[in-house]
Order: C-alpha cells, then structure tokens, then sequence
C-alpha cells in the first residue's frame, strides 16, 4: 500500500487542484490590487484622510456575508458549486470594470464606490462559502487541510504582489487603471473554472431541499461547543482585529506620510506574515484547538507592536507578526470547521462562519475607523490588540474545560 503524499505542496499533485491554484493566484492579484487602490480612492482622493469613509466601504462590503447567510449557505449546499462560482466570479469581475470606466473617466464619487462595494460584497458573499468548501470536491477530504492552506498561501502570496502593482499604477497611470486591472483578472479564474475534468471532482453530499434548512444548520452549530467556541473566537478577531485597511491607511499617510508606494509596500510587507503563516499550516497534517489559541495571542502581541512602532520599518515588521498569526488562526478555524462538520452541512457552517468573521465588520470597522479618527491610529491597532487577547481568553477558557477533572 502506497505511504500517504505528505508535504506543504501535496495537494498540486492533482491536475483540477493546479489548474484552480493556478486560475485563483492571477484573480488573487487582482483582487488586491483593487483593494488597495479602493482605499486609496476613498481616504486620500474622495475624502480628506477620512478613516471613517474607509469603515463604512468596508462594512458595504463584508455586510452582505451576515445579511445573506440565509441564502448564502442554502446556496453553498444545495446548488451545484462550479456553476454558482462561476456565476459569482464573472458578476464580481463585471463589477470591477464598471467601477474602473467611472474611475478612469473622472466622474466617479464617494456614493459611487459605497454602492460597488455593497454591490461586490453581496456577489463575494455567495462566492466565499462555496469556494472553501470547493477546496473538498478538488482534493477529497485526506488532502482538504493542505488545500486549505494552500488557497491561502495563493491569496497571500498574491497580497505581496498585488499593493505594490497598486501603487506602482496608481501613481503611474492613476487609480481607475488597477480596478480595470482586477476585473481583467478575473478571467484567469473563469477559464480554470471551465476547463475543470468534471469527471475527476469529488462532489460533496448535497442537502436535501426542505424548509428550515438554514435553521437546522444554526441548531447543528449550536449543538456543538467547539464550532461556537471558534466562531465567538473568529467573531472578536473578526469585527475588531481584521480592519488592516484602516490600520495600514492611517498609519501609512498620518503617522508617517507615506505615498501611495509607501502604503502598497507596507501591505505587500505584511503579506511576507500571511504567506509564512499559510505554509506553516501547510505542513500541518492537522490543525489543533491550541493553535488557535497561539496564533489569537500572537496576533494581539504583533498589534500591540504595531500600536507603539517607533518608526515605518519597525511598523512594518510587526505586520509581519500580525500576518503569521492572522493567517494561523483563520485556517486553523477554516480546517477544524470543516473537517469537524458533516458533509451535508458543510456549506452552511462555512457560510455562518464567514458571516461571522467578516459579517461583524459593519460593526468593527466603523468603530475602528472613528477611534482613528478622534484618538489616533494607534489607539485603533490598540483595539486590535484587545481583540487578540480577548480570543486568547475565549481559548484558554474553554481548553480548561475540555480537560479531565482530577477526582478529590
């Protein structure tokens, strides 16, 4: 009998998973090119270093993951999982080159984007479910921890590259030129998308279509003491840590006066931090509740770094930290959901999930945006880091409560 494939790149040795990997690291690039000239657009060129105009786009955008949970994971267990992300990928790469033609042609205003990123989150939203849940048709479940690491390495791996081709065109050619950019890139994806052996996937079980069945998804997580643990863990982290575009922007141009290459170097920097933390989980066979815990504490430790940087570089290097934690945790919450959950039911706990890490941000970012505002940038990552160790609490609790109690 053949030794299980072991290592960090086990999961490219099937053609469907390299052909995706390939399509999704192009859309990657893309789509942080967009993200960073969408923040640029909106605190330096629509408003007047506004940080929170950048939490209110930001809370468009990731509302819909919570506002269309109900859809969302209906959608993710019941309809056939190609054919939906290629409907989501082609209607959030349309989107993107209409924002680009208002931006290029010189009319684009703030209500405009607000709109777009409402508009591209609800489209995500239904994207993001089915994608971390499609990782299983693409691998089986043997290889589903690897794939899941490896999807985040190709997202973060493009986050090196993506702010700084964003900042190098914004200041070339101008900001509506990196929209146009990403939604060209979504094409990479479509084409993987439809070249798939459809014959070589292993679709996952499919739900029965009956009422209630998002109801009977939140029962089944309710049941469970580790899913709720990890999602009010993902919740915390979510709403108040996760808000790098408000760190990064205010940072960048209030603390220390950086320029559009600046700001698209420091969030290259910190990919360094997310594509380390995606290989370190790639090695992993499997992922633990303690390491939950570990990468919740360090993302506190590297934020409050972050808050008391003396200097850029020094910022920079704690987004290194931030980025290693960051990406420890949220696949480690990504790979014990999964894996822990039924296959039926899969897509409705990844989209609760999602909903809870990035539906909070309607919440976080507006907050966070206003602490930058009235208190200062730093106090704003000071934030972050009281989310970070408000998790590691959340963990060591409920760690001392899965351990056997000693008899008197």
């Amino acid at each position: 009998m053949k030794a299980p494939v072991s290592g960090a790149f086990r999961s490219l040795r099937s053609f469907n998973y390299r052909l995706w990997f390939a399509g999704a690291f192009v859309s990657n690039v893309g789509t942080w090119v967009q993200r960073t000239a969408q923040d640029w657009l909106v605190f330096t060129e629509l408003t007047h270093h506004d940080a929170s105009a950048v939490g209110l786009v930001m809370a468009l955008q990731f509302g819909p993951q919570f506002l269309l949970l109900p859809w969302t994971g209906f959608a993710a267990d019941h309809f056939n999982q190609r054919r939906l992300l290629l409907a989501a990928q082609a209607t959030m790469g349309g989107l993107a080159l209409a924002l680009g033609a208002l931006t290029v042609a010189g009319i684009v205003e703030l209500w405009h984007v607000y709109v777009f990123a409402f508009l591209f989150g609800s489209a995500a939203a239904f994207d993001a479910p089915v994608r971390q849940t499609f990782v299983a048709e693409l691998v089986g479940d043997a290889d589903l921890h690897n794939a899941v690491a490896l999807n985040s390495t190709s997202f973060n791996a493009a986050r090196m590259i993506g702010p700084a081709v964003s900042g190098t065109v914004i200041a070339a050619i101008g900001t509506g030129w990196a929209f146009l950019t990403n939604g060209a890139s979504f094409a990479a994806v479509l084409v993987a998308l439809a070249l798939l052996r459809v014959a070589e996937l292993r679709p996952n079980a499919r739900a029965a279509r009956l009422r209630g069945s998002f109801a009977a998804g939140l029962r089944y997580v309710w049941r469970r003491r580790d899913l709720k643990t990890i999602l009010v863990m993902l919740f915390l982290i979510g709403t108040f840590g996760l808000n790098f575009p408000i760190f990064i922007s205010t940072m960048a141009v209030g603390v220390f006066q950086a320029d559009a290459r600046g700001y698209g170097l420091l969030s290259s920097i910190m990919a360094i931090g997310t594509v380390a933390g995606a290989l370190l989980g790639a090695r992993r066979e499997k992922p633990g509740f303690p390491l939950l815990l570990i990468g919740a504490a360090l993302f506190g430790l590297g934020c409050t770094l972050a808050a008391i940087a003396p200097g850029y570089w020094f910022f920079a290097a704690a987004l290194v930290v931030i980025g290693v934690a960051a990406l420890a945790f949220t696949n480690a919450t990504n790979s014990l959901m999964q894996l822990s959950t039924e296959p039926a039911m899969r897509g409705r706990v990844m989209a609760l999930r999602v909903g809870i890490a990035l539906g909070g941000t309607p919440i976080g970012a507006p907050i966070v945006g206003w602490v930058a505002n009235h208190c200062g940038p730093r106090w704003a990552l000071g934030v972050g880091a009281a989310s970070g160790f408000a998790a590691t609490i959340v963990a060591i609790i409920a760690l001392a409560c899965r351990a056997p109690r000693q008899s008197p």
